[in-house]
This record gives structure tokens, C-alpha cells and sequence, in this order.
């Protein structure tokens, strides 16, 4: 086919500029275009519209106010806690926005309370706090807004204890639902060092002020937590049973199982493992398996062993079905380690040699050797007088390192709660991390801005605590042998 270049040129330069014949055509035309668009995608396009509009009439880009922008953000949020994924890195971009926007205000802009209050959700909401203080140093507050920059300031610098005697005045309860909702989080926070139950109390505020928000997923979060450190049951289990029900999907639900999974194994004594098991069942199969798998682990490297052989059994049913099904090895490690000392120490032995070790972690593969050499120092014979004489001091075992210690589980796109994978698992998830690399911070795996964090702290600790920050086998081991060591010593006793 020949193309006439002379003359597509002449009608590109005298075509009739495009108008819409009618408000109602364009009316009817944006609503079809925005029907095929997700909630979210509504908020991107609500953003972008105004722009594009401008452009093609040649008209100037209207600016947006802060709180507008703040507006967009905290619906991005409340997508995002519903589980709404592709969320994520729209919400990165539009705190950038947010920021660039806020960073270029003039002082005037600010005479709109509405702009000042924008400003401290901003800054409590994922937001920069190097901003927030640019914007309120250059401002001059006064009153309520001077107190508040001040103690949040004072939050994201570690000082901790300075931020809660700045912010003690202000009560939440007092304020508009959404600035007060992230006070009465932020302040739940820090009174949850010193005094959960005040931080607990706090922390209701904030559930009630933000009815399904990311500050209501953070704040129930967080009183699960917290229920588990004052030692509450009745209250831990009311928390998880109603993050189960409303925000399982959230990305924010690896640090909920995190919580979760330590305070079963702390309460477990007090819980009523039926409303445990009730909890659990409302997840799907992989995640089901991921907990009691989790439960397991911790529960064997503690010498929870009634806990642990519990959790395996529940692990190797949980994911599992017909009589054809094999059982899951690290179900089976689990239920080994935990019965080290109540069971014949022969069948403990038999059955970690039966393990398929090519279908564990290396760390789990770790702790499986760990347990073997145990095993096997309690079979060894006896040591003889002449050769514990002899013999060298031992030597200490080598503390673990914080680069030892396991990634945080994390939870998929489809809330699948995670725990160590078998080696091909591995393999595929780290050549998908690599992938993921090229899609932008928020699918690269980069920390997403958690309202619902502890208070910042100086060190590399901040944030929610790891699970088994120690290697386990290095304790495991490292226990065994003082033990036999003092047994040894007992019988030379007997001999002399």
C-alpha cells in the first residue's frame, strides 16, 4: 500500500479541531470510559482528569489544595486495608505528589485549616517527616497545630518520651474524626510502652474514629500485640477474630500473624485452643498450613512440646486432602523436636532420619541437624573419667548475628501467609523478587509506610519485632550439651 506523505501532511495541518458536540456527550462518554474503571483506578482518573480536561481546551492545569490531595491518599489507604493491592504503588506516587506539593506552598495556603490539618495527617500517615518539619518550621503555628508538629517531630525523631509529654494535652476524642483517628494512633503507640492499658484505650479511639480505614487495620493490629504482652486472652482473641473478618487481604496481615503466632505460644496455658482453631479455620488452606506450621516451629525451639505435636497435626491436616496425601516434613521436624523430652529418645531419633531433607529450608535443615547431633549425644555412650581429664574446655557457642536472622514472612497478593518453603519454592520466589526489581519500589518488596508501626526507635529494631531473631539450632545445641556435660559430671561424682 503507497502512502501519500504530501498529502497526509496537508491534513494534519488544516484538519477542524475536535469538539464535543454537546455537555451531555461528554458527559455520557466519561461515565461509559469511568464504568469499566476499579474504585481505585476512580481516584487515579479523578486526580488526572482535571489535567487532561485543561490540556486539550488549552486552559490552565488547575492546582489542587493540600487537603485535597491528603483526601485521594486516605482513599487510596482505606483500598489498600480492604486488600486492594494494585493500590500500592499509586499510594507510593501520590505521598511523592503530596510531598513535592506541600514542599511548594507558600504561607497563605495554609490560612485554610483545612490545608494545616492536611499537613499533620500527612505527616502520620506514611508521609515524610523531614517534610513535615520543613513545612511546619517555615510556618508559624501556634496553639493546638504548634503542639502537635512539635510532638510528632519529636515521635519520628526516637524521642519518645518527649513526644508523650508534648502530645498528653491533646485528646483525640476532641478533634475531627480523621485527624483525630492518627492522634489517637500515634499516641497509642507510644503509651503502649509504658502502659498498654492506656495505649489499648488509645488504641480503640482510633478504631473508633476511622471505621474501616488502614488507621483501624493498624490500630486492631497492634491491640492483638498488645493483648498478647498483658497477658489478656479474652481480648486477643476478640482482636484476631475481627482482623480475620475484615482485613485478612491487608499487606500489612504478615505483621498480624507475626503477632498472632507469638501470642498463642505465649498464652498458650490461658487460650481456649477451640476459639484458636475458629480463628484459623477462617483462612484458606496455604495460610492455615503457614500458622500452625509457625506455631509448630516456635513452639518445639521453646519446649512447648503439647503445642507443638498440636500445631504439626493441624499443619499436615490443613493443607491436605484425601487418604493419598503425604504428610508435610516440616510438620513432621516440628512434631520430632517437640517431643525430644517426653518420648523414647529411640523413636525421636528414628523419625528425624526419616525426614526428606530435600524438601526443607536450609534453615529448617539447620535445625534438623541440630536435633540429630542432640540425639545423638544422649545415645553416645557414657564418657569415660580418664577422657573428661583429658578432654578441652568447650567452647561457647557462637552468638547469632542480626544477618542471621530469618526474613520477615510475608504475606502474597492472594494473602497467603508464608513459612519456610520448600528449596524449589525458594528458588522460583527469589528469581520473582529479582523480577519484581523492575516494576518500582512498592513490587519490589519496599517497606510500605505503616501507620500502624511502633514508635521509631534509633536502632535497626525499629518497627514490629522478628520472630526468632536467634538462630534456633546454636540454642538447641548449645542446651544439649550443658546438659549432658552436667550429667557427665554426675557420674564421675559417683565413681570417686
Amino acid at each position: 500500500m503507497r502512502i501519500d506523505l504530501p498529502r497526509l501532511d496537508r491534513f494534519a495541518r488544516h484538519r477542524p479541531r475536535f469538539t464535543w458536540p454537546g455537555p451531555s456527550l461528554a458527559e455520557g462518554f466519561c461515565r461509559k470510559i469511568l464504568g469499566h474503571l476499579s474504585e481505585t483506578s476512580l481516584v487515579a482518573a479523578a486526580l488526572c482528569l482535571p489535567a487532561t480536561w485543561a490540556a486539550a481546551s488549552g486552559e490552565a492545569v488547575p492546582v489542587l489544595a493540600p487537603y485535597q490531595m491528603v483526601r485521594s491518599l486516605q482513599v487510596l489507604q482505606e483500598r489498600i486495608a480492604d486488600g486492594d493491592h494494585a493500590a500500592l504503588p499509586m499510594q507510593k506516587k501520590m505521598i511523592e505528589l503530596i510531598d513535592r506539593r506541600l514542599g511548594a506552598a507558600v504561607a497563605a495556603e495554609f490560612a485554610d485549616r483545612r490545608n494545616v490539618d492536611a499537613l499533620m495527617i500527612y505527616g502520620m500517615s506514611g508521609g515524610s517527616p523531614r517534610t513535615l518539619e520543613t513545612v511546619a518550621t517555615r510556618l508559624e503555628l501556634a496553639g493546638r497545630d504548634k503542639v502537635l508538629a512539635e510532638g510528632l517531630i519529636a515521635y519520628y525523631r526516637s524521642e519518645t518520651g518527649k513526644a508523650a509529654m508534648i502530645l498528653a494535652p491533646l485528646d483525640p476524642m476532641a478533634e475531627g474524626p480523621e485527624l483525630g483517628a492518627f492522634l489517637a494512633l500515634v499516641k497509642g503507640n507510644i503509651q503502649a510502652v509504658d502502659d498498654p492499658q492506656q495505649g489499648l484505650a488509645l488504641l480503640d479511639q482510633a478504631r473508633l474514629l476511622a471505621p474501616g480505614s488502614l488507621v483501624e487495620e493498624a490500630a486492631l493490629r497492634r491491640s492483638i500485640a498488645l493483648a498478647a504482652a498483658t497477658g489478656d486472652p479474652a481480648r486477643f482473641i476478640r482482636a484476631s477474630e475481627q482482623y480475620i473478618r475484615r482485613f485478612l487481604r491487608s499487606p500489612y496481615a504478615s505483621h498480624f500473624a507475626d503477632g498472632f503466632i507469638n501470642g498463642v505460644v505465649e498464652m498458650q496455658d490461658k487460650l481456649d485452643m477451640a476459639a484458636v482453631e475458629t480463628i484459623i479455620a477462617a483462612m484458606n488452606a496455604e495460610q492455615r498450613t503457614a500458622i500452625y506450621l509457625r506455631i509448630a516451629r516456635k513452639s518445639a525451639i521453646l519446649g512447648h512440646g503439647q503445642l507443638a505435636a498440636f500445631a504439626a497435626e493441624k499443619a499436615g491436616n490443613a493443607g491436605t486432602e484425601g487418604p493419598a496425601a503425604k504428610p508435610d516434613p516440616r510438620a513432621e521436624l516440628y512434631d520430632a523436636l517437640g517431643s525430644v523430652a517426653s518420648a523414647s529418645i529411640d523413636d525421636v531419633a528414628r523419625r528425624l532420619a526419616e525426614i526428606d531433607r530435600s524438601a526443607l529450608s536450609a534453615r529448617d535443615i539447620r535445625l534438623l541437624d541440630a536435633a540429630t547431633e542432640v540425639v545423638s549425644g544422649v545415645l553416645s555412650p557414657p564418657i569415660k573419667p580418664a577422657d573428661i581429664q583429658n578432654a578441652p574446655l568447650p567452647i561457647d557457642e557462637p552468638v547469632a548475628t542480626p544477618a542471621d536472622a530469618p526474613e520477615q514472612d510475608g504475606i502474597m497478593e492472594a494473602a497467603a501467609i508464608q513459612v519456610d518453603p520448600a528449596p524449589e519454592t525458594a528458588a522460583a520466589g527469589a528469581r520473582a523478587a529479582s523480577a519484581d526489581d523492575t516494576q518500582g519500589a512498592a513490587a519490589s518488596g519496599e517497606e510500605l509506610p505503616d501507620p500502624g508501626a511502633a514508635a521509631p526507635t534509633a536502632g535497626p529494631a525499629s518497627g514490629e519485632e522478628p520472630v526468632d531473631v536467634a538462630l534456633p539450632e546454636a540454642e538447641y545445641v548449645g542446651a544439649a550439651r550443658k546438659k549432658l556435660q552436667e550429667i557427665d559430671k554426675l557420674l564421675e561424682g559417683t565413681r570417686k
